[in-house]
């Protein structure tokens, strides 16, 4: 890796290579993405060579084996630095959750969806803004839309596209009977100027409508709200939660391109290995992830059988358990 990074030193130093912001731009984030790497594996380093001293003198001290099981996670984390090889692992994401068939009882479940994904991004230290949502009619969510910022978000993030099962006894049943609600999950890159999308304005159809739900002044007195069709392909995005109509135009568009990367993403998944594409189609019936609440506790990812008890750390956002086993299980269907 410090090789790599020599290397990209030397093509930005390269005076000829301003002369392109846009390859500029790409190459000085992907040397700071690998610096943040090799920090974070120097500082593993040392604690390990801490701890090897620490337990030779101590090896019965709690505090020492309590290290030692921290440290063994975060390497273990560490490892799966090397499996974002996709160029748009690096950036944030756009996370897309959308309530099933089923009322109330569909929407309240993405709700809860919605609240371990923004509790998961606060554990990581990512950012967060909702860009479009609409609420239940009594709880919950129909659907939602979320811009997260940080490093590798994507790359974490993108194994979670599908269908999420919720087996519970329903809190809107008066008769407290056993409900099976869905909700789906989409993800795709944020994706910066660096990854060029060319997109022609005529396949475009654009509209503007009144926001709804909660927000500032402008929501609900002016049309301020877009949505852009791509033609083409059928892609619809929304955004109304900016301030101006521009703003959200905006920010429809960058959804747009964002989108139409992650399509073509999609497509090349489906020539290079169909068992990696088929992950990413989002049906209903192809749940990736089982949530039982009722009669015991068990969180259970159906592609790699990762299981959890505590459903109620993972409704909290401890999900990287799950995500780690996608990237292993990616890895080695690709070998």
């Amino acid at each position: 890796m410090e090789k790599q990074i020599a290397e990209l030193a030397e093509q930005t130093n390269n005076p000829e290579l301003w002369a392109k912001p846009e390859e500029a731009r790409a190459l000085l984030q992907k040397k700071s993405n690998m610096e943040k790497s090799l920090n974070g594996l120097r500082e593993l380093e040392t604690e390990y060579k801490n701890l090897v001293e620490l337990y030779a003198i101590a090896p019965d001290d709690h505090d020492v084996i309590t290290a030692i099981e921290k440290l063994s996670d975060a390497a273990h984390r560490a490892k799966f630095i090397t499996l974002f090889a996709d160029p748009a692992d690096n950036n944030g994401a756009f996370l897309f959750i959308q309530a099933g068939a089923g009322g109330t009882e569909a929407q309240d479940w993405a709700q809860m969806l919605s609240r371990m994904y923004t509790r998961w991004a606060e554990r990581h230290g990512f950012g967060y803004e909702i860009v479009e949502e609409h609420p239940g009619d009594v709880a919950g969510i129909k659907n939602i839309t979320y811009r997260i910022t940080g490093d590798k978000v994507y790359g974490w993030l993108k194994n979670e596209i599908g269908v999420h099962r919720l087996v519970r006894i329903s809190p809107f049943n008066a008769n407290g009977k056993r409900q099976t609600s869905f909700a789906s999950v989409d993800v795709w890159p944020d994706i910066d100027d660096s990854i060029q999308i060319d997109i022609n304005e005529k396949d475009l159809r654009i509209d503007t409508y009144r926001s709804s739900g909660a927000g500032g002044q402008h929501v609900n007195k002016t049309d301020s709200a877009v949505r852009i069709t791509h033609i083409p392909t059928g892609v619809v995005v929304t955004c109304q939660n900016e301030r101006s109509q521009i703003q959200n135009r905006e920010m429809a568009m960058k959804m747009l391109r964002s989108r139409l990367y992650e399509l073509e993403r999609q497509k090349r998944a489906e020539i290079e290995n169909a068992a990696l594409a088929q992950q990413k189609k989002i049906e209903w019936g192809s749940q990736i992830r089982n949530y039982v609440l009722y009669p015991y506790q068990l969180v259970k990812d159906v592609r790699t059988g990762v299981e959890k008890t505590d459903s109620d750390a993972v409704l909290d956002g401890d999900l990287d358990d799950f995500m780690l086993a996608c990237l292993q299980r990616n890895q080695n269907n690709a070998k």
